[in-house]
């Protein structure tokens, strides 16, 4: 008997850098040997490109659209490494729910055996996460995927979609829905941005997994179309994806999220805008 794939949805904030994350721990885990599918589950259908070079994928629900057979290459391309790409798509502009497109994509991957045919060892959704509409935690609460994981910044409207996401895992934790791998944090700067997503972690039972600083080499491989994986495999940022897809693959552990309400939250961020500005004023005193 086939071994079954390990799914794993990947949420953010919009802008947050979801997609980089997805992309390049696509392409670390493909260089590692590992069958990857990574499915693009935001309406912009922008999630795969820097595995293909910057080309745009045709998406499920625009194919399903046009055509009425489809075969598995209708609907994917392989990318960087063997990366089995695939893009969710959504609805015509201005008509319907962009979340539910993510339920029909995924409905259609599974009747047509695309897990199974392709062999994947791990499927990666890079899912939209600061969306209200019920169709994006489709991944969360219908047992979908192994697990999930968060990738922050230290801006507040980042730590505030955590946050809610955070809600939607524990409102399903009991009813067979994906627990939270950890938050995985990205384009960080400033020195306290490691303490600070730290802090919010310990404060809602959840764990990190790794910290990515802002960088132009990430930037400059996405100019090129390309993950840092790919374009820069020697640097400290590939380095540091690897690290993730490692960490990722070997470590199953996994928990239910305790998240703030809304006023904690916002005293909690008060508390660190605080303590950053007095920081920032003894400094310029002590100069």
């Amino acid at each position: 008997m086939a071994k079954k794939a390990t799914h794993i949805a990947i949420y953010g904030k919009g802008g947050i850098g979801k997609s980089t994350t997805t992309s390049n721990i696509s392409a670390a885990l493909a260089v590692m040997g590992y069958r990857v599918i990574q499915v693009g589950c935001d309406p912009k259908s922008d999630s795969t490109s820097t595995l293909r070079n910057g080309d745009f994928l045709p998406t499920v629900l625009d194919t399903v659209r046009e055509q009425s057979q489809l075969k598995i290459e209708d609907i994917s391309k392989v990318g960087f490494a063997g990366v089995l790409c695939v893009e969710a798509g959504g609805p015509l502009p201005g008509v319907g729910c962009a979340g539910r497109g993510i339920n029909s994509a995924i409905t259609l991957l599974t009747e047509m055996k695309v897990f199974e045919e392709f062999k994947a060892d791990i499927v990666l959704y890079d899912v939209l996460g600061d969306v209200v509409c019920g169709g994006f935690a489709v991944p969360i609460r219908n047992g979908l995927t192994n697990r999930i994981y968060v990738v922050s910044s230290q801006d507040f409207m980042a730590i505030y979609a955590a946050n809610n996401l955070f809600k939607c895992v524990a409102k399903y934790a009991n009813s067979g829905g994906a627990l939270l791998g950890g938050v995985i944090g990205n384009n960080l700067y400033g020195s306290h941005a490691e303490e600070l997503i730290t802090d919010f972690t310990q404060k809602t039972n959840s764990a990190i997994i790794d910290f990515v600083p802002k960088s132009l080499v990430i930037s400059q491989a996405e100019l090129h179309g390309k993950t840092a994986v790919e374009a820069y495999p020697d640097s400290k940022e590939a380095q540091k994806y690897r690290d993730i897809a490692k960490k990722i693959i070997s470590d199953e552990t996994v928990t239910t999220p305790n998240p703030m309400d809304g006023l904690a939250l916002r005293d909690w961020a008060r508390g660190w805008g605080d303590k950053i500005l007095k920081e920032r004023t003894n400094a310029v005193f002590t100069i």
